[in-house]
């Protein structure tokens, strides 16, 4: 990976998502930011961070962005370094909690604020993306595959599912390189990918 390529991996839970993206930055040979976007909620979520730490080099530098991604690399990051963003699916899941006023039903937030809120994250990671351009990094972003499962029993779940589905799509669209994890096994959609035309031009 050179110049400012941008890399989306997509993968489940324990799929090796995250373990690919370390190896990368490891193999680019240049200095590394590893930005965490997850917060110690719970014992078992604080276990699996620290989890998460003990397998990184000690040269490579950590800060944590729960919410504000663009403006905490543009301020940690160095022109030419390798910039490993984990995770894309707690970032959105922290900034719906944060779209939502505290006690408030979710069910009662209008398609129209939903909207909103989905808006301002691809916009925030449009800018990211722009922003790594800009300053010579190597951004790769990890993020969850979560559209194949079973549909979410509530509705922030499925607005989460869908908001991440969106979200997914407008990181791939930027991106250099997609790659998909499945039990470890990698596959480069990018390479693969081939223009549908569904219907033939009138």
């Amino acid at each position: 990976m050179g110049g400012s390529d941008i890399t989306l991996i997509l993968g489940g839970v324990r799929s090796g998502k995250s373990a690919l993206a370390e190896r990368i930055a490891r193999a680019s040979g240049r200095a590394v930011l590893y930005v965490a976007t997850a917060r110690a909620l719970d014992a078992e979520l604080a276990a699996r961070i620290a989890q998460h730490q003990a397998r990184r080099p000690a040269g490579w530098r950590t800060i944590e962005a729960p919410m504000r991604l663009a403006s905490a690399i543009a301020e940690h990051a160095q022109p030419g370094e390798f910039v490993l963003l984990d995770c894309l699916t707690v970032w959105l899941s922290n900034r719906l909690v944060e779209g939502v006023d505290v006690g408030r039903d979710p069910a009662t937030v209008t398609e129209a604020e939903w909207r909103t809120i989905e808006d301002a994250a691809v916009t925030e990671l449009v800018a990211l993306c722009r922003q790594a351009r800009a300053q010579g990094l190597a951004l790769a972003l990890v993020s969850n595959e979560v559209g194949m499962g079973v549909v979410p029993a509530s509705p922030l779940g499925r607005r989460y599912r869908d908001a991440l589905g969106r979200l997914n799509q407008a990181a791939a669209a930027t991106a250099d390189a997609v790659l998909l994890v499945i039990a470890g096994l990698v596959v480069d959609l990018k390479q693969i990918a081939r223009p549908v035309i569904l219907f033939p031009p009138e």
